[in-house]
This record gives C-alpha cells, sequence and structure tokens, in this order.
C-alpha cells in the first residue's frame, strides 16, 4: 500500500486529515511518526508558500509522497487578519483560546462580522510539488464562543449560510463542508490516479 505522510505535528489537525482521507487506499502517516525531523520555518508570505515549503521539505527528508496544507483566518473588519497568522495571532506561545479571545476582543463593538477560512493543500514527491489545491469557506465570526467540538476558531466561526458554528457540529458535519474538506475534495481524485498507477506499475 502506497504511503502518505501528512507534514504536521499538529494533533488535531492530523485527526481531521485522517477522517477526511478515511476512504483513499493509502497508509497514512504523519511527522509525529518521525519525531527526529526538524521543523519547518514557515517563513513565506502566503498559503501557497508555507504549504509548499512544508510539503517539499517533508518529501525530501522522507522520501516519501506528501500532503501539506497551510489555513488562514480573513476577517473583513481587521483588514484580513490574522490571515497567514491565524495559528500565532495572540503570541508566539500562544494557544487557541487566546486566540480565539483576542478576535473576540478587537471586533467587539462592531456589526461587521464577515471573514473566510483559506486552506491550500499541497501533494508534494521527493523530486518537486505535483499538485495544489485551494478551498475556501464564507461564514463571519460570532459575538461569543458557541459549541464545544473542533479545535482553534471553530467555536467562532459560523459557516455560511449558519446558524451553527464549526464547533456545534459533529465531526462529520464539519468535515462534509469546511474549508480544508473542500481544498482535499480537488485533491483525493489526483492522489487516487497516483495511487492506480502504482498498482499499474506493480502489477506488471
Amino acid at each position: 500500500m502506497r504511503k502518505l505522510l501528512i507534514a504536521s505535528r499538529n494533533p488535531d489537525k492530523v485527526t481531521e486529515l485522517r477522517e477526511l482521507l478515511s476512504g483513499t487506499a493509502v497508509n497514512l502517516l504523519s511527522l509525529l511518526d518521525f519525531p527526529d525531523l526538524p521543523p519547518t520555518d514557515e517563513d513565506q508570505d502566503t498559503l501557497r508558500g508555507n504549504a509548499a515549503k512544508k510539503a517539499l521539505e517533508a518529501a525530501r527528508h522522507t522520501g516519501l509522497l506528501c500532503l501539506a496544507d497551510d489555513t488562514g483566518l480573513f476577517i473583513d473588519a481587521l483588514n484580513g487578519e490574522p490571515g497567514i497568522h491565524a495559528a500565532r495571532f495572540a503570541g508566539e506561545h500562544c494557544n487557541y483560546k487566546d486566540n480565539r479571545d483576542k478576535v473576540l476582543h478587537l471586533l467587539q463593538g462592531t456589526n461587521d462580522r464577515g471573514a473566510e477560512f483559506r486552506t491550500i493543500a499541497v501533494l508534494a514527491a521527493p523530486d518537486g510539488v505535483v499538485a495544489f489545491t485551494e478551498g475556501v469557506m464564507p461564514g463571519s465570526i460570532s459575538t461569543e464562543e458557541r459549541g464545544a467540538n473542533g479545535f482553534g476558531y471553530d467555536s467562532i466561526f459560523i459557516p455560511d449560510p449558519g446558524p451553527r458554528s464549526y464547533a456545534e457540529m459533529t465531526d462529520a458535519e464539519k468535515n462534509a463542508l469546511s474549508h480544508r474538506a473542500r481544498a482535499l475534495a480537488d485533491m483525493l481524485p489526483i492522489l487516487k490516479d497516483i495511487i492506480e498507477s502504482d498498482k499499474e506499475v506493480n502489477h506488471d
């Protein structure tokens, strides 16, 4: 079975990606399986750049086909912030709640709650990038935390058309419509083509 490395050490993201890829005939690994690999310095100024860098570095270090993604939250009233810095919006060593609290504080008193999540997914082999896909979910920011499921900004992001936040949905409901699900839905046919090509080569 073809091995696919998910270029992430975030256990929440790895779990979500495993669920989204559960119907794919691959042996899924993550960077949690490679504790000695150095972390990627996400120093690019776009989601695409950071996702590609993560995928390529992991593929070259391990020799495996690698899937990486980078996600940003773009809030209208904050001129697109936190954008690509969503994971560290409240500071270098912040946690999920710190980030949510900062967003809610900055949006106090404004009726403009529009926002969108964007995910860029990248599939890379050791010799280069194979494919890019993008998923976008428009929505809004709630005035308070809602729901106990999910992670990150899930309890304050309400995907269109609402009325529930991501955190008020089950994992299956979120994974049927999320920004990351949309990016991976476009990536799956590419993955399946690669897997089928491997089968043909092995059969011959």
